[in-house]
């Protein structure tokens, strides 16, 4: 059963929504939405004793996140989400801290190029150009994980995607947190969904993923993953939740990857809403799933 904390919390995030991101707010310019968001994400708090190091990665701002316990030779490259248009290191660095806490080990956290600006696929080559960052830096593919959330999720599977297709070494494993994985909106949880989704939107939803696309299809292989040939993809991670109407992203991904022959490790959340790992010490649910991850980590890195 979920946590009372998730009632109320849920409760307060569909009033929060609603009152700053109305109307009012589509009104204005992507630029100042995406400053909303980063000034709103001031209020997290980062985990203790958290090291933060900027870095300018040939042209793209991002950030080393470790503690001193941190095993530095194996690191989680993390993929913020946002729809590809929104989000950035400011608003993620908090889960990705926690994140790398839970696994023992670094964090590379990049700001990759966001749409309508830069439209697919300005995303998968940033991803990709952090990979081989990595790689030239020492770090070898089997102790490189993929992770992100939502948009970020999508991501990681299609940066693995082309690297499969260029003949390249892949990362250990890929950890998706309420993937954005169909940006057709084909799932059933989008309309079963749609009424209890603190967060998200079908029409919002349609029109970010048109401005990411540009004028390619959204079925296209690395906007809309599921339609992809997943085979030979590292284990994949995934935690969707019940209120989401990505839940059918997240389990077309993970029928999908099984068909293939990838293994896959998935649970759905009763009654949490996307990406509520963001919620931190706060929410029972958040530090259990990011515990769960962790183990994962710890898992595919003890190998």
């Amino acid at each position: 059963m979920p946590s009372f904390k998730s009632f109320f919390l849920e409760k307060v995030i569909k009033l929060t929504v609603k009152r700053v991101g109305g109307k009012s707010l589509q009104k204005k310019g992507i630029k100042e939405r995406r400053q909303k968001l980063d000034t709103a994400s001031k209020a997290l708090r980062m985990p203790k004793n958290c090291m933060v190091e900027p870095l300018d990665m040939d042209g793209i701002y991002a950030e080393w996140l470790s503690y001193s316990d941190s095993k530095n030779d194996k690191v989680i490259l993390y993929l913020h989400g946002g729809g590809y248009g929104y989000c950035s290191v400011q608003t993620h660095r908090t889960l990705a801290a926690r994140i790398g806490k839970s696994a023992g080990v670094k964090v590379f956290l990049p700001e990759y190029r966001l749409a309508p600006e830069h439209p697919f696929p300005a995303a998968i080559e940033d991803a990709i150009r952090s990979y081989h960052w990595l790689l030239e830096h020492g770090y070898p593919s089997t102790n490189i994980i993929f992770a992100g959330d939502s948009a970020g999720g999508g991501l990681s599977i299609a940066a693995s995607l082309v690297l499969k297709n260029q003949n390249e070494r892949l990362p250990a494993a890929l950890v998706c947190l309420s993937p954005w994985v169909d940006l057709t909106s084909s799932g059933e949880s989008y309309q079963k969904n749609g009424g209890v989704d603190p967060y998200l939107n079908v029409d919002g939803v349609r029109k970010t993923a048109r401005m990411y696309a540009g004028e390619a299809a959204l079925d296209h292989p690395l906007i809309s993953t599921i339609f992809a040939d997943l085979t030979g993809l590292p284990p994949l991670f995934i935690q969707v939740g019940s209120h989401e109407i990505l839940q059918s992203d997240a389990e077309k991904l993970a029928a999908q990857a099984r068909k293939a022959g990838v293994k896959v490790t998935m649970k759905v959340w009763d009654g949490m809403w996307h990406v509520w790992q963001m919620s931190g010490e706060f929410l029972p649910e958040a530090r259990k799933a990011i515990n769960e991850i962790g183990n994962f980590a710890k898992m595919i890195f003890s190998r």
